[in-house]
């Protein structure tokens, strides 16, 4: 029996558009905007109102059934329509790289962090301690997010 209730097909379009979103950002790219998706869209003959974006990137309301929308979202952020939608979808190489460059960027920032807040009240030896238990955490987290093979 699973652990947890798999996602809905709404859910996994707003979490998968978001990782997109964040994606672009990550590689240097300026964060995408409403106006951005809109006139992507409308360059496709096609509309999408602010709401209805909302709702798609909240995974809030129901999910659409605007094939065509669902892939010029798709062509737009440069994967398959299928990574969109399909929780079971492979996900685009260059999405996964971007993924991983996020997470250790993530992890150089905590490291980073916890260094200029405690260096000047702990001592070296202290200090060594909560950069291996950081480190330890961090690895377990990989071990964790790995898919079983």
């Amino acid at each position: 029996m699973p652990d947890h209730e798999p996602l809905k097909p709404e859910e996994v379009l707003a979490e998968r558009l978001n990782t997109l979103l964040d994606v672009v950002a990550a590689e240097g790219g300026h964060r995408y905007t409403f106006p951005d998706i809109k006139q992507a869209v409308e360059a496709r003959g096609l509309h999408i109102s602010r709401q209805r974006w909302h709702y798609m990137r909240a995974g809030t309301g129901p999910m659409t059934p605007d094939t065509e929308l669902l892939e010029a979202l798709a062509d737009f952020f440069g994967v398959p329509a299928a990574f969109l939608t399909d929780a079971d979808a492979e996900t685009p190489e260059r999405v996964t790289a971007q993924l991983h460059l996020l997470r250790a960027m993530r992890e150089a920032e905590v490291r980073s962090f916890a260094a200029r807040t405690l260096t000047s009240d702990l001592s070296p030896e202290t200090l060594l301690e909560i950069r291996d238990i950081i480190d330890e955490t961090l690895t377990r987290q990989k071990r964790e997010d790995r898919p079983a093979s």
